[in-house]
Protein backbone atom coordinates (compact mmCIF):
# COMPACT_ATOMS: atom_id res chain seq x y z
CA UNK A 1 0.00 0.00 0.00
CA UNK A 2 1.03 3.21 -1.21
CA UNK A 3 0.66 6.98 -0.06
CA UNK A 4 -1.22 7.32 -3.56
CA UNK A 5 -3.96 5.01 -3.27
CA UNK A 6 -6.58 4.40 -6.01
CA UNK A 7 -9.71 5.42 -3.75
CA UNK A 8 -8.21 8.99 -3.49
CA UNK A 9 -7.80 8.98 0.06
CA UNK A 10 -10.45 9.77 2.87
CA UNK A 11 -11.83 12.64 3.77
CA UNK A 12 -13.81 13.62 7.08
CA UNK A 13 -16.99 15.21 7.86
CA UNK A 14 -15.22 18.54 8.04
CA UNK A 15 -13.47 18.11 5.05
CA UNK A 16 -9.71 17.17 6.14
CA UNK A 17 -8.00 14.46 4.12
CA UNK A 18 -5.94 11.38 5.38
CA UNK A 19 -2.37 11.54 4.83
CA UNK A 20 -2.00 8.15 3.91
CA UNK A 21 1.26 6.82 5.24
CA UNK A 22 3.14 3.48 3.39
CA UNK A 23 2.72 0.24 3.54
CA UNK A 24 3.40 -0.13 7.54
CA UNK A 25 1.01 -2.82 9.56
CA UNK A 26 -1.13 -2.18 12.23
CA UNK A 27 1.93 -3.15 14.67
CA UNK A 28 2.52 -1.52 18.17
CA UNK A 29 3.52 2.29 18.37
CA UNK A 30 6.73 1.97 19.68
CA UNK A 31 6.39 5.00 22.04
CA UNK A 32 6.81 4.70 26.26
CA UNK A 33 5.66 1.40 27.48
CA UNK A 34 3.24 2.07 29.95
CA UNK A 35 2.64 -1.52 31.18
CA UNK A 36 -0.12 -4.49 31.36
CA UNK A 37 -3.10 -2.89 29.31
CA UNK A 38 -2.37 0.05 31.13
CA UNK A 39 -2.85 2.22 28.02
CA UNK A 40 -0.05 1.73 25.78
CA UNK A 41 0.45 -1.69 26.29
CA UNK A 42 2.90 -2.09 23.07
CA UNK A 43 2.90 -6.03 23.60
CA UNK A 44 -1.25 -6.45 24.02
CA UNK A 45 -3.48 -5.85 21.25
CA UNK A 46 -6.27 -4.76 22.82
CA UNK A 47 -4.20 -3.04 26.18
CA UNK A 48 -5.84 -0.22 27.83
CA UNK A 49 -6.92 0.36 31.28
CA UNK A 50 -4.33 -1.25 33.78
CA UNK A 51 -8.00 -1.58 35.11
CA UNK A 52 -7.86 2.06 36.06
CA UNK A 53 -4.61 3.52 35.92
CA UNK A 54 -4.85 3.77 31.93
CA UNK A 55 -2.32 5.81 29.92
CA UNK A 56 -2.34 6.95 26.67
CA UNK A 57 -2.82 3.64 24.11
CA UNK A 58 -1.65 5.39 21.78
CA UNK A 59 -3.06 3.64 18.19
CA UNK A 60 -6.24 3.50 20.59
CA UNK A 61 -6.54 -0.19 20.53
CA UNK A 62 -9.22 0.27 23.50
CA UNK A 63 -10.02 3.04 25.89
CA UNK A 64 -7.91 6.59 25.95
CA UNK A 65 -6.09 5.83 22.72
CA UNK A 66 -6.64 7.99 19.39
CA UNK A 67 -6.54 5.10 16.78
CA UNK A 68 -3.73 5.87 14.06
CA UNK A 69 -2.59 3.42 11.67
CA UNK A 70 -0.36 3.85 8.46
CA UNK A 71 -3.35 4.64 6.57
CA UNK A 72 -4.83 7.76 8.60
CA UNK A 73 -1.78 8.60 11.33
CA UNK A 74 -1.27 11.91 9.87
CA UNK A 75 -4.16 14.11 8.33
CA UNK A 76 -3.63 17.07 7.10
CA UNK A 77 -5.58 20.26 7.49
CA UNK A 78 -6.20 22.56 4.53
CA UNK A 79 -5.02 25.30 5.68
CA UNK A 80 -4.12 28.60 4.37
CA UNK A 81 -0.40 27.76 2.74
CA UNK A 82 0.25 30.49 0.18
CA UNK A 83 3.07 31.70 2.56
CA UNK A 84 4.89 28.30 2.20
CA UNK A 85 7.97 27.28 4.38
CA UNK A 86 11.16 29.36 4.36
CA UNK A 87 12.64 28.97 0.77
CA UNK A 88 16.00 27.41 1.32
CA UNK A 89 19.47 28.02 -0.67
CA UNK A 90 22.00 25.52 -0.19
CA UNK A 91 22.90 24.10 2.89
CA UNK A 92 25.60 26.80 4.75
CA UNK A 93 24.46 29.47 2.06
CA UNK A 94 25.21 33.33 3.04
CA UNK A 95 22.74 35.90 4.19
CA UNK A 96 22.76 39.38 2.42
CA UNK A 97 24.94 42.19 3.49
CA UNK A 98 23.92 44.57 6.33
CA UNK A 99 23.23 47.94 5.45
CA UNK A 100 26.59 49.38 7.36
CA UNK A 101 28.52 46.95 5.19
CA UNK A 102 28.94 44.17 8.09
CA UNK A 103 30.42 41.04 6.13
CA UNK A 104 27.79 38.35 5.25
CA UNK A 105 27.14 35.95 8.35
CA UNK A 106 27.39 32.30 6.87
CA UNK A 107 23.87 30.71 7.55
CA UNK A 108 23.27 27.86 10.28
CA UNK A 109 22.93 24.74 8.55
CA UNK A 110 19.87 22.61 8.84
CA UNK A 111 20.15 19.77 10.99
CA UNK A 112 21.26 16.22 9.77
CA UNK A 113 18.98 14.87 7.78
CA UNK A 114 17.85 10.85 7.60
CA UNK A 115 19.04 9.47 4.09
CA UNK A 116 15.98 9.18 1.69
CA UNK A 117 16.20 5.67 -0.44
CA UNK A 118 16.73 6.19 -3.56
CA UNK A 119 13.63 4.13 -4.48
CA UNK A 120 11.43 6.60 -2.58
CA UNK A 121 9.44 9.05 -4.89
CA UNK A 122 7.42 12.21 -4.03
CA UNK A 123 4.73 10.90 -5.99
CA UNK A 124 4.16 8.16 -3.39
CA UNK A 125 2.55 11.05 -1.58
CA UNK A 126 -1.45 11.86 -1.57
CA UNK A 127 -2.05 14.54 -4.51
CA UNK A 128 -4.11 16.47 -2.12
CA UNK A 129 -1.29 16.74 0.52
CA UNK A 130 1.42 17.39 -2.18
CA UNK A 131 -0.67 20.40 -3.56
CA UNK A 132 -0.27 22.26 -0.10
CA UNK A 133 3.54 21.75 -0.44
CA UNK A 134 3.18 24.05 -4.13
CA UNK A 135 4.38 27.11 -2.24
CA UNK A 136 7.65 25.65 -1.75
CA UNK A 137 10.48 25.57 -4.58
CA UNK A 138 10.52 22.64 -6.55
CA UNK A 139 13.69 20.89 -5.16
CA UNK A 140 12.36 20.96 -1.97
CA UNK A 141 8.71 20.62 -1.97
CA UNK A 142 10.38 16.91 -3.45
CA UNK A 143 12.36 16.45 -0.44
CA UNK A 144 9.40 16.92 1.94
CA UNK A 145 7.13 15.20 0.13
CA UNK A 146 9.90 11.77 0.40
CA UNK A 147 10.35 12.80 3.75
CA UNK A 148 6.43 12.19 4.69
CA UNK A 149 6.24 9.31 2.67
CA UNK A 150 9.40 7.61 4.68
CA UNK A 151 7.52 9.04 7.90
CA UNK A 152 4.42 7.12 6.80
CA UNK A 153 5.71 4.42 6.01
CA UNK A 154 8.26 4.08 9.07
CA UNK A 155 5.36 5.13 11.88
CA UNK A 156 4.86 0.92 13.04
CA UNK A 157 7.89 -0.70 12.41
CA UNK A 158 10.43 2.08 13.73
CA UNK A 159 8.96 5.01 15.15
CA UNK A 160 11.57 7.03 16.36
CA UNK A 161 13.58 7.14 12.54
CA UNK A 162 9.61 8.34 11.02
CA UNK A 163 10.04 10.89 13.79
CA UNK A 164 13.15 11.99 12.64
CA UNK A 165 11.70 12.10 8.95
CA UNK A 166 9.15 14.14 10.14
CA UNK A 167 11.10 16.81 11.31
CA UNK A 168 13.58 17.06 8.50
CA UNK A 169 10.38 17.83 6.91
CA UNK A 170 8.98 20.47 9.34
CA UNK A 171 11.95 21.76 9.41
CA UNK A 172 11.63 22.39 5.55
CA UNK A 173 8.68 23.46 5.64
CA UNK A 174 7.20 24.35 8.90
CA UNK A 175 4.88 27.33 8.11
CA UNK A 176 2.43 24.28 6.60
CA UNK A 177 -0.13 22.93 8.41
CA UNK A 178 -0.18 19.52 7.17
CA UNK A 179 3.70 19.03 7.82
CA UNK A 180 3.08 19.93 11.26
CA UNK A 181 0.23 17.99 11.68
CA UNK A 182 2.51 15.19 10.01
CA UNK A 183 5.12 15.85 12.49
CA UNK A 184 2.54 16.19 15.75
CA UNK A 185 1.35 12.56 14.49
CA UNK A 186 4.30 10.79 13.88
CA UNK A 187 5.43 12.37 17.50
CA UNK A 188 2.82 10.98 18.91
CA UNK A 189 3.35 7.43 17.78
CA UNK A 190 6.77 7.72 18.90
CA UNK A 191 5.59 8.65 22.55
CA UNK A 192 6.72 12.49 22.14
CA UNK A 193 3.84 13.74 24.23
CA UNK A 194 4.34 17.77 24.42
CA UNK A 195 6.30 17.72 20.65
CA UNK A 196 3.26 16.04 19.74
CA UNK A 197 0.99 18.64 21.12
CA UNK A 198 3.00 21.15 19.95
CA UNK A 199 2.93 20.03 16.58
CA UNK A 200 -0.67 19.58 16.44
CA UNK A 201 -1.40 23.06 17.87
CA UNK A 202 0.40 24.56 15.64
CA UNK A 203 -1.06 22.73 12.88
CA UNK A 204 -4.65 23.98 13.99
CA UNK A 205 -3.57 27.49 14.67
CA UNK A 206 -2.54 27.49 10.84
CA UNK A 207 -5.10 25.48 8.99
CA UNK A 208 -8.26 26.16 11.68
CA UNK A 209 -10.82 23.84 12.26
CA UNK A 210 -10.90 21.36 15.79
CA UNK A 211 -7.64 19.83 14.67
CA UNK A 212 -7.03 16.04 15.85
CA UNK A 213 -8.65 16.70 19.46
CA UNK A 214 -8.29 12.86 19.97
CA UNK A 215 -4.54 12.60 19.36
CA UNK A 216 -3.95 16.19 21.88
CA UNK A 217 -6.51 14.79 24.20
CA UNK A 218 -4.69 11.51 24.44
CA UNK A 219 -1.62 13.66 24.66
CA UNK A 220 -2.63 15.32 27.23
CA UNK A 221 -2.99 11.96 29.22
CA UNK A 222 0.94 10.88 28.35
CA UNK A 223 2.23 13.95 30.15
CA UNK A 224 -0.10 13.28 32.76
CA UNK A 225 -2.77 15.56 32.98
CA UNK A 226 -6.11 13.58 32.35
CA UNK A 227 -8.17 16.46 33.53
CA UNK A 228 -7.09 18.54 30.52
CA UNK A 229 -8.29 15.50 28.21
CA UNK A 230 -11.55 16.12 29.76
CA UNK A 231 -11.70 19.16 29.04
CA UNK A 232 -11.21 18.92 25.55
CA UNK A 233 -13.76 16.74 25.63
CA UNK A 234 -16.09 19.35 26.37
CA UNK A 235 -14.66 22.23 24.45
CA UNK A 236 -16.87 23.54 21.53
CA UNK A 237 -15.02 22.00 18.92
CA UNK A 238 -15.38 18.24 20.57
CA UNK A 239 -19.37 19.41 20.25
CA UNK A 240 -19.11 19.51 16.42
CA UNK A 241 -17.55 16.35 16.01
CA UNK A 242 -19.70 13.65 14.90
CA UNK A 243 -18.77 9.74 13.39
CA UNK A 244 -15.62 7.96 14.41
CA UNK A 245 -13.98 11.50 15.45
CA UNK A 246 -16.71 11.80 18.23
CA UNK A 247 -15.97 8.11 19.22
CA UNK A 248 -12.13 8.27 19.36
CA UNK A 249 -12.43 11.48 21.41
CA UNK A 250 -14.71 10.11 23.96
CA UNK A 251 -12.72 6.59 24.42
CA UNK A 252 -10.02 8.68 25.05
CA UNK A 253 -12.13 11.38 27.41
CA UNK A 254 -13.47 7.91 28.93
CA UNK A 255 -9.47 6.59 29.78
CA UNK A 256 -8.87 9.97 30.97
CA UNK A 257 -11.40 9.29 33.91
CA UNK A 258 -9.99 6.06 34.69
CA UNK A 259 -6.87 7.71 34.67
CA UNK A 260 -8.40 9.52 37.94
CA UNK A 261 -10.22 6.46 39.17
CA UNK A 262 -13.34 7.59 38.15
CA UNK A 263 -14.76 4.50 36.88
CA UNK A 264 -18.41 5.03 36.82
CA UNK A 265 -18.05 8.43 35.01
CA UNK A 266 -15.59 6.61 32.38
CA UNK A 267 -18.82 3.91 31.96
CA UNK A 268 -21.56 6.67 31.17
CA UNK A 269 -18.72 8.28 29.07
CA UNK A 270 -19.41 5.52 26.80
CA UNK A 271 -22.93 4.63 26.39
CA UNK A 272 -24.04 6.21 23.48
CA UNK A 273 -26.27 4.70 20.75
CA UNK A 274 -23.42 3.48 19.06
CA UNK A 275 -23.11 0.65 21.60
CA UNK A 276 -25.16 -1.81 19.65
CA UNK A 277 -24.21 -4.74 19.62
CA UNK A 278 -25.17 -5.97 16.00
CA UNK A 279 -22.19 -3.96 14.68
CA UNK A 280 -18.95 -5.17 13.73
CA UNK A 281 -15.93 -3.74 12.53
CA UNK A 282 -12.82 -2.16 13.63
CA UNK A 283 -14.53 1.04 15.16
CA UNK A 284 -17.04 -1.16 17.02
CA UNK A 285 -14.87 -3.72 18.21
CA UNK A 286 -12.64 -0.91 20.07
CA UNK A 287 -15.76 0.70 21.37
CA UNK A 288 -17.32 -2.09 22.84
CA UNK A 289 -13.55 -3.43 24.24
CA UNK A 290 -13.60 0.03 25.80
CA UNK A 291 -16.86 -0.19 27.41
CA UNK A 292 -16.38 -3.40 28.43
CA UNK A 293 -12.90 -2.01 30.27
CA UNK A 294 -14.94 0.74 31.80
CA UNK A 295 -17.36 -1.59 33.16
CA UNK A 296 -15.09 -4.13 34.94
CA UNK A 297 -13.22 -1.72 36.43
CA UNK A 298 -16.38 -0.03 37.82
CA UNK A 299 -16.78 -3.80 39.70
CA UNK A 300 -19.76 -4.63 36.77
CA UNK A 301 -17.96 -8.00 35.38
CA UNK A 302 -20.61 -9.82 34.33
CA UNK A 303 -21.62 -6.82 32.19
CA UNK A 304 -18.19 -6.44 31.35
CA UNK A 305 -17.18 -10.22 30.17
CA UNK A 306 -20.99 -9.70 27.54
CA UNK A 307 -19.08 -7.05 26.09
CA UNK A 308 -16.08 -7.97 25.67
CA UNK A 309 -17.50 -11.19 24.16
CA UNK A 310 -19.33 -8.61 21.72
CA UNK A 311 -15.92 -7.26 20.78
CA UNK A 312 -14.62 -10.62 20.17
CA UNK A 313 -17.46 -10.78 17.85
CA UNK A 314 -17.23 -7.34 16.27
CA UNK A 315 -13.46 -7.75 15.91
CA UNK A 316 -13.18 -8.99 12.20
CA UNK A 317 -9.15 -8.07 12.14
CA UNK A 318 -8.44 -9.26 15.28
CA UNK A 319 -7.14 -5.59 16.67
CA UNK A 320 -8.17 -6.75 20.23
CA UNK A 321 -7.17 -9.05 23.04
CA UNK A 322 -11.02 -9.65 23.65
CA UNK A 323 -11.08 -13.35 23.31
CA UNK A 324 -7.88 -13.12 26.11
CA UNK A 325 -10.08 -11.32 28.35
CA UNK A 326 -12.93 -13.03 28.28
CA UNK A 327 -10.92 -16.29 29.15
CA UNK A 328 -9.24 -14.28 31.72
CA UNK A 329 -12.83 -13.26 33.06
CA UNK A 330 -13.96 -16.87 32.93
CA UNK A 331 -11.09 -18.60 34.41
CA UNK A 332 -10.41 -20.50 31.13
CA UNK A 333 -7.05 -19.11 31.10
CA UNK A 334 -6.03 -21.52 33.71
Amino acid sequence: MTVSDSDGGSESSDGRRSFRGGGASHGDRGGASHGDRGGASHGRRGGTSDRGGAQPSGRGRATGGARRDSRDIQRGNRGDSRGGGPRRGGEGGFAPRGRDGDRPQRQQPRPEEPDLPDDIEAGELHPTVRRDLLSLDKTNAETVARHLVMAGKLVDEDPRLALAHARAARQRAGRIAVVREAAGITAYHAGEWAEALSELRAARRMAGGPGLLAVMADCERGLGRPERAIELGRSEEAAALSGDEAAELRMVVAGARMDLGQFDQAVVTLQTPDLDASRSGSGAARLFYAYADALVAAGRVEDGLQWFLNSAAADIEGETDAEERVAELTGDDQ
